[in-house]
């Protein structure tokens, strides 16, 4: 394993620790690495230091005596807010790891562990206290219903704002995760039938034997199990708007009935011997190709040209990514209120977000930042790579990602002739990150 050799601290650093053994043990380690280190064997003795000196980084047994090593991050953050705590223990649970989250431990180290773990910690530590990086700036905006601004979301809104006020039927077409339905939620917010419901269905969840019952209602005893009227969809929303996610999921032997309903809007229930008028607004969305479709004789013509009265398309995020910086913050102060976390928003990791690609559009986006703001203090390079590389999509594994950084990284080894310092540099990274992805990589 590649040993890291951090940077010398100019002050002091504090040890916790009351089995002898491992004391002197950890603080050889570190005085070998060049850090100047006071050792304590107890909480007072460490608390009386704490008193007379701001350590800027202390690494605290948890489990000491009468009191804790939560005891010496209270002292340590008394005395300097800015002190970067780090807690080791061979009794990890639960309530001890929240209880030093909460008290604002920097790291929360499970014993026995090597020593370069420690070390890429106290490293991690000195980083953070002279990080120079800026938080990204926050820019106000209106109140809405869809974040982004770009020319191509522009161009929906534009679409949106004129049908709107019609019960003309809208087909919104788009890859996953692109915000559709908040689209046609829009679309029902201005319009006339606002005040009314909006009831959404997802047709590829529902059995194509039952989309029918579903859609039209059921009369008692129209078939195995009914053993009541049920009222359809269409009728529950009468004078309101009916959203048919995933439209292009639908059986063909249903599109037949579909095509009469927005012909006549009229339903007959099944079982029921007369049909009925309910007056709807049908707007519909799909991640698929219709027209290809029709093409492909998968789905009917003449009802393709009903449902496209008027075609609005979402542009995938990968294609609007000036957009990028506005939903993340708009996420961050989201969980952060949500979740009661501070995380901050950093230039580096708005960078990030805005070069991945988002095959799963701006959904994948929102479990990121959601799992960022949980899981990291910040939301920095660093911190998004690691969190793209770990999730997984549906539709592409994130892992290609970490696969095309690893061969960026090995490029760039190669052209500087194995030279890390130049080859961090190149990358746009610190040298310590790229030790620790070298690490991964088992380079």
């Amino acid at each position: 394993m590649q040993q890291k050799v951090p940077q010398k601290l100019t002050q002091k650093l504090l040890l916790v620790e009351d089995d002898p053994a491992l004391q002197f043990t950890i603080l050889t380690a570190l005085e070998a690495q060049g850090y100047e280190v006071d050792a304590a064997s107890t909480t007072g003795e460490a608390i009386e230091r704490l008193g007379n000196y701001a350590y800027p980084i202390v690494v605290s047994d948890i489990y000491i005596d009468e009191r804790t090593g939560l005891d010496v991050l209270d002292a340590a953050k008394r005395k300097d807010p800015l002190c970067s705590v780090i807690i080791m223990t061979g009794r990890g649970t639960v309530e001890t790891v929240q209880a030093a989250t909460r008290g604002g431990a920097f790291e929360y180290l499970a014993k026995p562990f090597e020593l370069d773990i420690l070390f890429d910690a106290i490293a991690r530590a000195e980083a953070a206290r002279t990080d120079t990086e800026a938080e990204a700036e926050e820019e106000q905006l209106p109140e809405s219903v869809m974040i982004g601004s770009s020319s191509a979301m522009v161009e929906v809104y534009k679409k949106v704002v004129r049908v709107a006020p019609t019960d003309a039927t809208v087909v919104i077409e788009g890859e996953t995760g692109t915000g559709k339905e908040l689209v046609a939620r829009m679309i029902h917010r201005l319009s006339l039938r606002a005040k009314q419901a909006f009831v959404p269905v997802d047709c590829a969840a529902i059995a194509p034997s039952l989309l029918e019952s579903e859609l039209f209602g059921a009369m008692r005893g129209a078939f195995t199990g009914a053993d009541r009227d049920r009222v359809g969809v269409f009728e529950a929303a009468n004078r309101g708007t009916v959203f048919l996610d995933e439209i292009g999921e639908i059986d063909k032997s249903f599109q037949a009935n579909l095509l009469r309903f927005l012909q006549e809007r009229e339903i007959r229930p099944l079982g029921a011997s007369r049909s009925k008028e309910v007056d709807v607004r049908v707007i519909c969305a799909t991640n698929r190709d219709l027209q290809r479709m029709v093409d492909d004789d998968k789905f009917r013509e003449d009802l393709w040209y009903r449902l496209n009265t008027v075609r609005i398309v979402m542009p995938p995020l990968r294609e609007r990514r000036d957009d990028i910086p506005l939903l993340a913050r708009f996420y961050v102060n989201k969980y952060n209120g949500a979740y009661n976390r501070e995380v901050k928003l950093m230039d580096s990791g708005v960078q990030a977000l805005q070069d991945y690609t988002w095959p799963g559009n701006v959904r994948q986006l929102q479990h990121v930042i959601e799992r960022l703001t949980i899981l990291a203090d910040r939301i920095d390079r660093d911190s998004v790579f690691d969190a793209l590389t770990a999730m997984e999509s549906r539709d592409k594994p994130v892992e290609t990602l970490a696969d095309v950084q690893e061969d960026k990284i090995r490029e760039v080894l190669a052209a500087t002739g194995g030279n890390k310092s130049k080859a961090a540099q190149i990358l746009g990274i610190e040298r310590k990150t790229l030790y620790r992805k070298l690490e991964r990589m088992k380079l």
